[in-house]
């Protein structure tokens, strides 16, 4: 099957079942969004979910963020990943919103960039779900699920390459939308180390599964060496 049809199913399921996708990290505003993508980095969304209500009563906007010490952050978001690092990320991130964009999360991917903890993933996650730009995250779940529908090359090794790829053939309306898409099954159905591909409705033209799950083994023949020993316990 040639990539652009596996794109056109995969736009065509999407668009039919799952029309209005959506982060399912909470927030009310560009600011809170910030703040809890940088907190999402290897880490649940449903854990990030959990520290953001306290975290946000007491540091609810970018001048408050801005005037905390990393020692005061860093209780709120304990038991985040990487706590340490993240709470100098969120500091440093409050007092550059205020000093350089008077408090307001800027909406290009270059100026997001400068941010502290803001790398090109988190930069794309803003403008894609704030702003509605045709940017494509690439996190853990995006690289795995468009490997593995043959979305992308096997030579796209890094998630920047994943990104060119993947916006070279999803119209720029639907990219914003197809990354949740991929986020999504990636969490849900195309898992890291079981994919349930049972239960997976993609599966008729999913690559990973003519190619792992279907493809029938090939019987030994009679002359076969392994037909010699087919049976025995191994010996290893």
């Amino acid at each position: 099957m040639r990539k652009t049809e596996r794109y056109r199913h995969f736009l065509e399921y999407f668009t039919t079942n799952f029309p209005q996708p959506e982060t399912e990290l909470l927030y009310r505003n560009p600011y809170e969004l910030i703040v809890a993508v940088v907190l999402s980095a290897q880490c649940t969304d449903k854990r990030v979910n959990q520290v953001m209500p306290a975290l946000l009563e007491q540091f609810p906007t970018a001048a408050e963020l801005g005037a905390a010490s990393v020692e005061d952050i860093f209780p709120f978001i304990r038991s985040v990943s990487y706590p340490n690092n993240k709470a100098k990320h969120l500091a440093g991130l409050g007092r550059m919103l205020m000093a350089d964009f008077g408090g307001e999360v800027p909406s290009s991917i270059e100026e997001l960039q400068r941010l502290p903890g803001v790398g090109r993933k988190t930069a794309n996650v803003v403008v894609s779900v704030i702003y509605n730009q045709p940017a494509m995250a690439v996190d853990t779940h995006v690289f795995r699920v468009s490997h593995r529908l043959g979305l992308v090359a096997r030579t796209a090794s890094t998630p920047l390459a994943v990104e060119k790829e993947l916006v070279q053939y999803i119209p720029q309306d639907l990219i914003p939308k197809a990354h949740h898409w991929l986020i999504l099954h990636g969490r849900y159905i195309c898992v890291a180390r079981q994919p349930k591909c049972a239960v997976c409705p993609l599966t008729a033209w999913c690559k990973y599964y003519a190619e792992v799950v279907s493809k029938p083994t090939k019987a030994p023949t009679k002359n076969s060496p392994r037909n010699a020993t087919a049976g025995l316990p191994k010996t290893e």
